[in-house]
């Protein structure tokens, strides 16, 4: 959860502001705002670790939670081996999309470049008069993906606090100081989940119609502030006491090893921070150290939290691992302090799509007209998420989907294809072009099947389903 305003910036107006969150805010991490800025002075720039801590937050969210089920679908020597490989492949291309952006910068003797425009001046002079021609849409391709990205984060968030509401409701009565593991898995909830999911949306179109980005700030302090308390009990249960592992499979079916990409994919969705972060800093040429120090503990920290979670619950592994969590106070207060940080971090997250969509829907109207429109398509958007989230009310399958979707191609596919575009005419080594070619088709794959098999879970009965989005212990 990334508090906004710690960067100094505001949101952008226009088209261009999709680019500049490029998956900006993000998922329990909120995002950094606008790339549209100048490169921070001396003594306004970023640390090292303040620079660290921004990383940090940029990549942890709410996928996180998701990670054990992940693990579960690999396998539990497949799963940490492939997230480990996957994490290398996503701070590769990092370093591919800040050398690109550096290298068309000092080309076209700008200050700062953002992941759209990098995509759009890097095909403007590539080799191909269509591609040359056709340049913008570079730049149109990664706005819609973040868009698509962004709201499908606030789609998760929905089902995440819905799911987490109506195990803490439904278990209210049975909540006691005596912190047990669960056993029984009951499927029969009293009410419908798509209720509890109705019962937020009034709460969270108020809250987007807050547009103050300082009071938003605060909000993103109380997220950072409960996803850490929560983070801290969630570890300090799933360390103790683990079951021999040895009854579970080391590599899973193929089938659900393409739902762990998605989720994996997803989880690791700070790609386009990495450049304003950078343009921040007071010392830019310092920020590679960061990226990998920062990086380096995520991936650790993803490992740690899928693997263990896997391995204390086993075949039971849920959605998010906060459902898993005993039915006392204190883990309760997990699953609500987690559920408040989500809460926040969904306006933050809202505010890179709806910062394109509205000045573009605006422009169209008369000036009377712009305050009911802004709030119009603001509760618009709020309501498509929460539909979204109604009609499939699927926590895992839409983190896969997702994941598989957006993240794989904003992550995977898109930076080595744009240092192909970018170098291709200044002598690339055959081994440099064959590597990219290489993560772009793996990318390619995962985003295929990772889709067709999300799409495919989806459509099967939730009985008949690999995996559950949501279970009830006692």
């Amino acid at each position: 959860m990334l508090k906004t305003s710690l960067l100094g910036k505001d949101f952008s107006s226009g088209p261009s502001s999709l680019d500049n969150g490029s998956k900006s805010l993000s998922e329990s991490r909120g995002r950094v705002a606008s790339e549209n800025i100048h490169p921070a002075e001396e003594a306004n720039g970023l640390s090292i670790m303040q620079t660290l801590i921004h990383l940090l937050k940029c990549n942890i969210g709410t996928g996180l939670l998701g990670l054990p089920l992940a693990m579960k679908n690999a396998g539990l020597l497949v799963g940490p081996i492939s997230l480990l490989a996957i994490g290398i492949l996503t701070v590769h291309c990092m370093v591919i999309l800040l050398n690109c952006a550096h290298h068309l910068s000092q080309r076209l003797q700008k200050t700062f470049v953002n992941y759209g425009e990098a995509m759009m001046y890097s095909l403007e002079t590539c080799p191909n008069a269509w591609l040359r021609t056709h340049s913008v849409w570079g730049r149109y391709t990664v706005s819609f993906l973040l868009i698509t990205t962004q709201l499908g984060f606030c789609s998760v968030y929905f089902m995440f606090m819905a799911d987490n509401l109506q195990q803490m409701v439904e278990e209210a009565h049975m909540t006691s100081n005596n912190c047990q593991p669960r056993k029984i898995l009951v499927l029969t909830p009293i009410l419908d989940i798509r209720f509890y999911m109705l019962t937020i949306l009034p709460f969270l179109v108020l809250l987007v119609f807050i547009q103050n980005l300082r009071m938003l700030s605060i909000f993103s302090t109380l997220a950072n502030v409960t996803t850490l308390g929560s983070m801290a009990l969630i570890f300090e249960y799933i360390i103790q006491e683990i079951p021999d592992p040895s009854s579970l499979p080391l590599m899973a079916s193929w089938k659900t090893f393409l739902l762990f990409f998605g989720t994996a994919i997803f989880t690791f969705e700070g790609v386009g921070t990495v450049l304003p972060l950078k343009n921040q800093m007071k010392h830019p040429q310092q920020f590679s150290f960061v990226l990998y120090l920062g990086m380096s503990v995520v991936i650790i920290l993803y490992i740690c939290l899928g693997t263990l979670g896997y391995m204390k619950f086993g075949s039971n592994t849920q959605a998010s691992i906060t459902l898993n969590l005993p039915n006392c106070w204190l883990y309760q207060s997990v699953k609500l302090m987690y559920s408040i940080g989500i809460f926040f971090t969904y306006a933050l997250q809202f505010q890179v799509p709806a910062e394109i969509i509205i000045p573009f829907v605006i422009s169209q109207v008369s000036e009377s007209w712009t305050l009911f429109i802004d709030l119009s398509v603001r509760t618009a958007l709020v309501c498509l998420t929460c539909v979204s989230a109604i009609l499939i009310p699927r926590l895992d399958l839409v983190i896969s989907f997702v994941g598989s979707v957006s993240s794989s191609a904003l992550a995977l596919i898109i930076p080595p294809l744009l240092e192909l575009i970018t170098f291709y005419a200044e002598d690339m080594s055959c081994v440099t072009i064959t590597k990219d070619i290489i993560i772009s088709i793996l990318g390619l794959l995962g985003c295929v099947f990772g889709t067709y098999q999300a799409l495919y879970e989806l459509i099967q009965p939730i009985n008949h389903s690999i995996t559950n989005s949501t279970g009830v212990y006692a």
